[in-house]
């Protein structure tokens, strides 16, 4: 799937339209992501900021899938474990930047070519438009190389 492609999907998906969550940018080779989400009268808590369920929303499948897109049919990527700790209200604007790097993947191959499984973590920070800290995920993927049966 072509990049500009998964951005529009995503961005119609029902889930992020009702949180008012948008996707930005998906570099054409996947290597980066970038995703936003604007404060508003729909997504806001009791207390008038962000929910914290729309905060680890809006970050939860892009590590999982730009390594999918990256790596291709021949391995299996899977979200294994996730956990978000919050620093400070989120308020306004809130965005996250993700990208996998040449190493990242290049170990990715590495680790899995016999037939392994992987679990690297991927830390991305949530920011506000003064790029103050709110919140920070740790993402860990499962992946593994799908070995060829031979007849």
């Amino acid at each position: 799937m072509k990049a500009r492609y998964l951005k529009y999907l995503l961005n119609i998906y029902p889930p992020y339209l009702g949180a008012g969550i948008s996707v930005k940018y998906i570099a054409p080779d996947f290597s980066e992501a970038k995703v936003e989400m604007r404060l508003r009268w729909y997504n806001r808590n009791y207390v008038r900021t962000h929910f914290g369920g729309s905060l680890y929303a809006m970050v939860d499948p892009f590590y999982m899938l730009l390594m999918l897109n990256t790596l291709g049919r021949d391995y299996v990527v899977w979200d294994k474990a996730a956990s978000i700790q919050f620093v400070t209200p989120g308020k306004g604007v809130v965005s996250a930047n993700f990208s996998l790097s040449t190493a990242q993947i290049d170990r990715v191959k590495q680790k899995t070519a016999e037939g392994e499984k992987y679990t690297p973590r991927y830390t991305v920070k949530i920011v506000d438009s003064n790029d103050k800290l709110v919140a920070k995920v740790d993402k860990i993927l499962y992946i593994k190389k799908k070995m060829r049966k031979v007849n």
